[in-house]
């Protein structure tokens, strides 16, 4: 741990469905690289998920009925307590050892949102239909913005916490991580991306691709032209 930095100024923030079993593993893993963070879950799970983060120390908001992966992504990001917020999917797919870098590029380098994007090439674990969606749509918003962004949909960012207290931003359907990223861009948030690895979830996807492609588009065309 860089000993400059106080990792109380950050949360990690997750949204779990039935993630119990990999919720020990990212917490543990989260906790050895950043101690003394807040992990913070909003969650909807029917299994052990939120009694096995509490166990570990992790704070965990329950919505329940679930009101969708944006409403809790939304909630998640505002209940945060420090300065900057690390959001991570809690399937082990992301690198929890990037997260250090990613807190540093806000709290000391001074960047608004940090993109960790799995894009650099095609990963193994991601299947061709999304990495070709994913692809085609991250080129779109490269042009329609200005700004080169590879992966519109990372589960794995980090924020600035007074960024987000400031956005305004539509709850309503998927695909929220496109707004996330493109409404701060337009807004002349200090931008940054980084490459990571992408590894094989433990658990069962919940994309359902089409929806998701159409509020992708969607989100992209909103924001842009509003």
């Amino acid at each position: 741990m860089d000993s400059n930095l106080d990792w109380k100024d950050l949360t990690v923030a997750m949204i779990t469905l039935n993630e119990e079993k990999a919720v020990a593993k990212v917490i543990k893993d989260i906790q050895r690289v950043v101690p003394g963070a807040e992990v913070l879950l909003v969650d909807s799970s029917s299994d052990a998920t939120p009694q096995i983060a509490e166990s570990l120390g992790a704070k965990v908001i329950r919505q329940v009925p679930p009101r969708g992966y944006s409403a809790a992504m939304d909630a998640a990001l505002r209940a945060g307590s420090g300065k900057v917020v690390v959001t991570l999917d809690c399937d082990d797919t992301y690198p929890t050892e990037r997260i250090p870098e990613l807190a540093r590029m806000v709290l000391e380098d001074g960047y608004d949102i940090v993109d960790a994007s799995r894009l650099k090439s095609k990963p193994a674990a991601m299947p061709w239909i999304n990495y070709f969606a994913n692809y085609g749509f991250a080129l779109m918003a490269s042009v329609l913005f200005l700004c080169r962004v590879t992966d519109l949909h990372s589960g794995m960012r980090a924020y600035r916490k007074s960024l987000i207290d400031r956005l305004v931003f539509n709850t309503r359907g998927p695909a929220l991580p496109v707004e996330l990223l493109l409404r701060p861009i337009k807004l002349g948030a200090r931008f940054k991306l980084l490459f990571i690895d992408y590894r094989e979830r433990i658990g069962v996807s919940k994309l359902v691709v089409f929806q998701s492609a159409w509020w992708t588009l969607r989100r992209i065309l909103s924001v842009r032209f509003s």
